[in-house]
Protein backbone atom coordinates (compact mmCIF):
# COMPACT_ATOMS: atom_id res chain seq x y z
CA UNK A 1 0.00 0.00 0.00
CA UNK A 2 1.47 3.27 -0.59
CA UNK A 3 0.71 6.51 1.00
CA UNK A 4 0.92 9.70 -0.97
CA UNK A 5 1.47 13.38 1.03
CA UNK A 6 0.65 16.55 -0.70
CA UNK A 7 3.80 19.11 -0.13
CA UNK A 8 2.15 22.77 0.24
CA UNK A 9 4.32 25.51 -1.42
CA UNK A 10 5.61 27.65 1.58
CA UNK A 11 3.51 31.05 2.06
CA UNK A 12 4.67 34.47 1.44
CA UNK A 13 5.18 36.68 3.81
CA UNK A 14 3.41 40.25 3.12
CA UNK A 15 6.35 41.67 3.40
CA UNK A 16 8.09 39.81 0.68
CA UNK A 17 4.66 39.70 -1.43
CA UNK A 18 4.76 43.61 -1.37
CA UNK A 19 8.58 43.72 -2.84
CA UNK A 20 7.52 40.79 -5.76
CA UNK A 21 4.63 43.34 -5.96
CA UNK A 22 6.38 46.66 -6.18
CA UNK A 23 7.14 47.36 -9.79
CA UNK A 24 3.30 47.08 -10.66
CA UNK A 25 1.72 49.05 -7.92
CA UNK A 26 4.74 51.96 -7.53
CA UNK A 27 4.34 53.43 -10.95
CA UNK A 28 0.26 53.70 -10.24
CA UNK A 29 1.23 55.45 -6.51
CA UNK A 30 3.69 57.45 -8.55
CA UNK A 31 0.96 58.81 -10.73
CA UNK A 32 -2.29 59.04 -8.07
CA UNK A 33 0.45 61.42 -6.17
CA UNK A 34 1.47 63.52 -9.00
CA UNK A 35 -2.00 63.72 -9.71
CA UNK A 36 -3.19 64.97 -5.92
CA UNK A 37 0.01 67.49 -5.52
CA UNK A 38 -0.36 69.32 -8.87
CA UNK A 39 -4.39 69.48 -8.60
CA UNK A 40 -2.97 70.96 -5.10
CA UNK A 41 -0.45 73.26 -6.56
CA UNK A 42 -2.43 74.68 -9.81
CA UNK A 43 -6.19 75.16 -9.74
CA UNK A 44 -6.54 74.58 -13.65
CA UNK A 45 -4.60 71.19 -13.76
CA UNK A 46 -7.85 69.33 -13.28
CA UNK A 47 -9.67 71.57 -15.58
CA UNK A 48 -11.13 69.25 -18.70
CA UNK A 49 -8.97 71.30 -21.01
CA UNK A 50 -5.96 70.16 -19.62
CA UNK A 51 -6.41 66.62 -19.27
CA UNK A 52 -7.33 66.74 -22.38
CA UNK A 53 -4.46 68.34 -24.03
CA UNK A 54 -2.32 65.89 -21.54
CA UNK A 55 -3.76 62.78 -23.04
CA UNK A 56 -3.01 64.30 -26.63
CA UNK A 57 0.82 65.24 -25.19
CA UNK A 58 1.23 61.51 -24.00
CA UNK A 59 -0.72 60.29 -27.22
CA UNK A 60 2.60 60.11 -29.60
CA UNK A 61 5.32 59.16 -26.81
CA UNK A 62 2.67 56.31 -26.32
CA UNK A 63 2.93 55.42 -29.48
CA UNK A 64 6.69 55.36 -29.92
CA UNK A 65 7.15 53.60 -26.26
CA UNK A 66 4.73 50.43 -27.60
CA UNK A 67 7.33 49.83 -29.47
CA UNK A 68 10.01 50.49 -27.04
CA UNK A 69 8.53 48.08 -24.84
CA UNK A 70 9.21 45.40 -27.01
CA UNK A 71 12.74 46.25 -27.71
CA UNK A 72 13.17 46.97 -23.75
CA UNK A 73 11.92 43.54 -22.77
CA UNK A 74 14.27 41.98 -24.76
CA UNK A 75 17.03 43.43 -22.49
CA UNK A 76 17.88 45.70 -25.79
CA UNK A 77 17.74 49.22 -26.21
CA UNK A 78 16.85 51.70 -29.27
CA UNK A 79 18.12 54.89 -28.83
CA UNK A 80 16.96 55.80 -32.72
CA UNK A 81 12.99 55.90 -31.82
CA UNK A 82 13.23 59.56 -31.79
CA UNK A 83 14.82 59.87 -34.90
CA UNK A 84 13.49 57.64 -37.05
CA UNK A 85 9.51 58.83 -35.87
CA UNK A 86 11.17 62.40 -37.34
CA UNK A 87 12.65 61.29 -40.05
CA UNK A 88 9.57 59.43 -40.93
CA UNK A 89 7.57 62.37 -40.50
CA UNK A 90 9.21 64.48 -42.48
CA UNK A 91 9.36 61.93 -45.16
CA UNK A 92 5.32 61.95 -45.74
CA UNK A 93 5.63 65.75 -45.63
CA UNK A 94 8.25 65.50 -48.54
CA UNK A 95 6.26 63.69 -50.54
CA UNK A 96 3.20 65.96 -50.49
CA UNK A 97 2.23 69.06 -52.18
CA UNK A 98 3.34 71.83 -50.34
CA UNK A 99 2.71 75.86 -50.51
CA UNK A 100 4.54 77.54 -52.87
CA UNK A 101 6.02 79.87 -49.88
CA UNK A 102 7.62 76.50 -48.56
CA UNK A 103 11.29 76.34 -49.80
CA UNK A 104 11.57 72.65 -50.51
CA UNK A 105 12.31 70.98 -53.55
CA UNK A 106 10.20 68.08 -52.85
CA UNK A 107 8.10 65.12 -54.88
CA UNK A 108 4.75 65.94 -54.24
CA UNK A 109 3.13 62.70 -54.91
CA UNK A 110 -1.01 61.63 -53.98
CA UNK A 111 -1.62 61.43 -50.01
CA UNK A 112 -1.99 57.56 -50.24
CA UNK A 113 1.38 56.99 -52.43
CA UNK A 114 3.38 59.34 -50.09
CA UNK A 115 2.02 57.59 -46.99
CA UNK A 116 3.29 54.34 -48.13
CA UNK A 117 6.54 55.74 -48.39
CA UNK A 118 6.68 56.80 -45.29
CA UNK A 119 5.43 53.44 -43.81
CA UNK A 120 8.18 51.92 -46.26
CA UNK A 121 10.94 54.03 -44.56
CA UNK A 122 10.22 53.62 -40.90
CA UNK A 123 10.20 49.36 -41.85
CA UNK A 124 13.79 49.73 -43.85
CA UNK A 125 15.06 51.96 -40.99
CA UNK A 126 13.81 49.33 -38.74
CA UNK A 127 14.86 46.16 -41.14
CA UNK A 128 18.71 47.89 -41.56
CA UNK A 129 18.73 47.84 -37.33
CA UNK A 130 17.91 44.29 -37.06
CA UNK A 131 20.32 43.21 -39.63
CA UNK A 132 22.83 45.21 -37.83
CA UNK A 133 21.83 43.82 -34.27
CA UNK A 134 21.21 40.07 -35.36
CA UNK A 135 23.58 39.24 -38.06
CA UNK A 136 26.37 41.51 -37.83
CA UNK A 137 26.40 41.54 -34.40
CA UNK A 138 26.48 45.47 -33.24
CA UNK A 139 25.02 45.79 -29.89
CA UNK A 140 21.90 47.52 -29.74
CA UNK A 141 23.19 50.56 -28.23
CA UNK A 142 26.34 51.02 -30.84
CA UNK A 143 23.57 50.10 -33.93
CA UNK A 144 20.76 52.36 -32.95
CA UNK A 145 22.89 55.08 -32.01
CA UNK A 146 24.47 54.82 -35.50
CA UNK A 147 20.44 54.98 -37.06
CA UNK A 148 20.05 57.97 -34.55
CA UNK A 149 22.45 59.77 -36.69
CA UNK A 150 21.61 58.48 -39.93
CA UNK A 151 17.75 59.31 -39.81
CA UNK A 152 18.84 62.86 -38.48
CA UNK A 153 21.16 63.06 -41.92
CA UNK A 154 18.29 62.26 -43.67
CA UNK A 155 15.32 64.71 -42.29
CA UNK A 156 18.86 66.87 -42.76
CA UNK A 157 19.07 66.66 -46.05
CA UNK A 158 15.29 66.62 -47.02
CA UNK A 159 14.55 69.98 -45.93
CA UNK A 160 17.62 71.48 -45.26
CA UNK A 161 16.75 73.91 -42.23
CA UNK A 162 13.38 74.50 -43.62
CA UNK A 163 9.91 73.60 -42.86
CA UNK A 164 7.29 71.83 -44.29
CA UNK A 165 3.63 72.32 -42.96
CA UNK A 166 1.26 69.96 -45.82
CA UNK A 167 0.83 65.90 -44.96
CA UNK A 168 -1.69 63.91 -46.75
CA UNK A 169 -5.60 64.39 -45.64
CA UNK A 170 -5.88 61.18 -43.61
CA UNK A 171 -2.89 61.51 -41.67
CA UNK A 172 -3.70 65.67 -41.23
CA UNK A 173 -6.99 64.18 -39.79
CA UNK A 174 -5.57 61.27 -37.71
CA UNK A 175 -3.07 64.04 -35.82
CA UNK A 176 -5.21 67.25 -35.47
CA UNK A 177 -8.93 66.18 -35.70
CA UNK A 178 -11.23 65.02 -33.47
CA UNK A 179 -14.97 62.66 -33.65
CA UNK A 180 -17.31 63.42 -31.17
CA UNK A 181 -15.12 65.37 -29.18
CA UNK A 182 -12.66 63.24 -29.02
CA UNK A 183 -8.91 63.74 -30.66
CA UNK A 184 -8.00 61.03 -33.14
CA UNK A 185 -4.28 60.98 -32.15
CA UNK A 186 -6.04 59.85 -28.45
CA UNK A 187 -8.13 57.01 -29.98
CA UNK A 188 -5.30 55.94 -32.25
CA UNK A 189 -2.61 55.74 -29.06
CA UNK A 190 -5.31 53.79 -27.06
CA UNK A 191 -5.49 51.42 -30.02
CA UNK A 192 -1.77 50.77 -30.40
CA UNK A 193 -1.32 50.20 -26.71
CA UNK A 194 -4.32 48.06 -26.45
CA UNK A 195 -2.93 45.71 -29.81
CA UNK A 196 0.66 45.73 -28.12
CA UNK A 197 -0.93 44.76 -24.94
CA UNK A 198 -2.92 41.69 -26.55
CA UNK A 199 0.20 40.42 -28.55
CA UNK A 200 2.44 40.75 -24.99
CA UNK A 201 0.08 38.78 -22.72
CA UNK A 202 -2.24 36.54 -25.19
CA UNK A 203 0.11 35.65 -28.50
CA UNK A 204 3.26 33.13 -28.68
CA UNK A 205 5.16 35.95 -29.88
CA UNK A 206 4.86 37.66 -26.73
CA UNK A 207 5.50 35.01 -24.55
CA UNK A 208 8.40 34.45 -26.60
CA UNK A 209 9.34 37.91 -25.99
CA UNK A 210 9.77 37.66 -22.53
CA UNK A 211 11.48 34.16 -22.56
CA UNK A 212 14.45 36.11 -24.67
CA UNK A 213 14.81 38.79 -22.89
CA UNK A 214 13.97 36.86 -19.19
CA UNK A 215 16.57 34.21 -20.11
CA UNK A 216 18.18 34.71 -23.41
CA UNK A 217 20.50 31.65 -23.39
CA UNK A 218 17.46 29.14 -21.64
CA UNK A 219 15.44 30.75 -24.75
CA UNK A 220 18.00 29.37 -27.19
CA UNK A 221 18.68 26.32 -25.19
CA UNK A 222 14.92 25.26 -25.92
CA UNK A 223 14.64 25.94 -29.31
CA UNK A 224 13.69 29.33 -30.05
CA UNK A 225 14.87 31.77 -32.84
CA UNK A 226 16.43 34.21 -30.22
CA UNK A 227 17.88 36.46 -33.56
CA UNK A 228 14.45 36.20 -35.19
CA UNK A 229 12.58 37.77 -32.11
CA UNK A 230 15.19 40.57 -31.86
CA UNK A 231 14.72 42.07 -35.14
CA UNK A 232 11.47 41.27 -35.17
CA UNK A 233 10.93 43.87 -32.31
CA UNK A 234 13.55 46.03 -33.61
CA UNK A 235 11.13 46.50 -37.01
CA UNK A 236 8.29 47.09 -34.73
CA UNK A 237 10.32 49.60 -32.88
CA UNK A 238 10.70 51.79 -35.91
CA UNK A 239 6.99 51.31 -36.96
CA UNK A 240 5.69 52.39 -33.55
CA UNK A 241 8.12 54.98 -33.95
CA UNK A 242 7.19 55.93 -37.55
CA UNK A 243 3.74 56.19 -36.91
CA UNK A 244 3.93 58.20 -33.93
CA UNK A 245 6.13 60.66 -36.54
CA UNK A 246 3.57 60.94 -38.91
CA UNK A 247 0.73 61.65 -36.69
CA UNK A 248 2.78 63.87 -34.87
CA UNK A 249 3.92 66.55 -37.83
CA UNK A 250 0.06 66.71 -38.08
CA UNK A 251 -0.45 67.56 -34.56
CA UNK A 252 2.60 69.89 -34.77
CA UNK A 253 1.31 71.21 -38.06
CA UNK A 254 4.99 71.33 -39.16
CA UNK A 255 7.97 68.89 -40.32
CA UNK A 256 11.06 70.44 -39.59
CA UNK A 257 14.32 68.68 -38.16
CA UNK A 258 14.60 68.11 -34.38
CA UNK A 259 11.23 68.30 -34.04
CA UNK A 260 10.98 64.63 -31.59
CA UNK A 261 14.54 65.35 -29.87
CA UNK A 262 12.51 65.29 -26.11
CA UNK A 263 10.37 62.17 -27.06
CA UNK A 264 13.64 59.42 -26.86
CA UNK A 265 13.84 60.91 -23.50
CA UNK A 266 9.96 60.60 -22.64
CA UNK A 267 9.96 57.35 -24.20
CA UNK A 268 12.20 55.71 -22.33
CA UNK A 269 10.95 57.31 -19.18
CA UNK A 270 7.93 56.09 -19.95
CA UNK A 271 8.96 52.25 -20.10
CA UNK A 272 11.50 52.16 -17.59
CA UNK A 273 9.08 54.38 -14.53
CA UNK A 274 6.13 52.12 -15.73
CA UNK A 275 7.86 49.21 -14.78
CA UNK A 276 9.72 47.40 -17.45
CA UNK A 277 12.83 46.57 -16.69
CA UNK A 278 15.76 47.66 -18.61
CA UNK A 279 17.87 43.77 -17.72
CA UNK A 280 14.99 42.37 -19.79
CA UNK A 281 11.93 39.94 -18.85
CA UNK A 282 9.86 42.02 -16.71
CA UNK A 283 7.34 44.65 -17.69
CA UNK A 284 3.56 45.20 -19.45
CA UNK A 285 2.23 47.63 -22.08
CA UNK A 286 -0.17 48.51 -18.90
CA UNK A 287 2.71 50.24 -17.20
CA UNK A 288 3.73 51.87 -20.10
CA UNK A 289 0.64 53.83 -20.47
CA UNK A 290 0.97 54.38 -17.11
CA UNK A 291 4.63 55.17 -17.19
CA UNK A 292 3.87 57.75 -19.70
CA UNK A 293 1.01 59.17 -18.06
CA UNK A 294 3.55 59.88 -15.27
CA UNK A 295 5.60 61.69 -17.41
CA UNK A 296 2.94 63.85 -19.48
CA UNK A 297 1.47 64.51 -15.60
CA UNK A 298 4.96 65.45 -14.64
CA UNK A 299 5.61 67.97 -17.37
CA UNK A 300 2.74 69.30 -17.80
CA UNK A 301 2.04 69.85 -13.79
CA UNK A 302 6.11 71.27 -13.91
CA UNK A 303 4.86 73.61 -16.76
CA UNK A 304 1.84 75.16 -14.89
CA UNK A 305 3.68 75.86 -12.37
CA UNK A 306 6.27 78.02 -14.08
CA UNK A 307 9.25 75.88 -14.30
CA UNK A 308 11.90 76.32 -16.94
CA UNK A 309 11.57 74.12 -19.38
CA UNK A 310 15.50 73.11 -19.13
CA UNK A 311 14.88 72.29 -15.45
CA UNK A 312 11.62 69.96 -17.11
CA UNK A 313 14.48 67.81 -18.55
CA UNK A 314 16.57 67.54 -15.81
CA UNK A 315 13.98 66.34 -13.81
CA UNK A 316 12.53 63.90 -16.20
CA UNK A 317 16.11 62.98 -16.47
CA UNK A 318 15.91 62.39 -12.85
CA UNK A 319 12.83 60.00 -12.81
CA UNK A 320 14.86 57.79 -14.72
CA UNK A 321 17.17 57.46 -12.33
CA UNK A 322 15.25 56.99 -9.66
CA UNK A 323 13.06 54.24 -11.55
CA UNK A 324 16.35 52.44 -12.52
CA UNK A 325 17.32 52.58 -9.18
CA UNK A 326 14.66 50.78 -7.71
CA UNK A 327 14.22 48.34 -10.61
CA UNK A 328 18.00 47.28 -9.61
CA UNK A 329 16.71 47.21 -5.74
CA UNK A 330 14.12 44.66 -6.91
CA UNK A 331 16.33 42.63 -8.77
CA UNK A 332 18.68 42.48 -5.51
CA UNK A 333 16.27 41.38 -2.94
CA UNK A 334 14.06 38.91 -5.49
CA UNK A 335 17.34 37.05 -6.33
Amino acid sequence: MTSTSEVKAPRQSPAHWFRNQLSNIAPFLTLLFLVVFFSIASPSFLSFGNLQNILQQVSITGIIAVGLTFVILTAEIDLSVASVANATGIVVAFFTLQDASVNIANIPLAGGFAIILAVATCLALGGITALGVTRIGIPSFIMTLAMMQICDGISAMLVRGQIAYAVPSLIATLGSRSVFGIPWLIIIAALALLIGHLVLTYTRFGRYVYMVGGNREAAEYSGLNVKLILGAVMVISAVCAGIGGMLGVAHFGSAQQNEFDTYLLDSIAAVVVGGTSLFGGRGSIIGTLIGALIVGVFRNGLALSGVDVLWQEFAVGFLIIVAVAIDQWLRRVSA
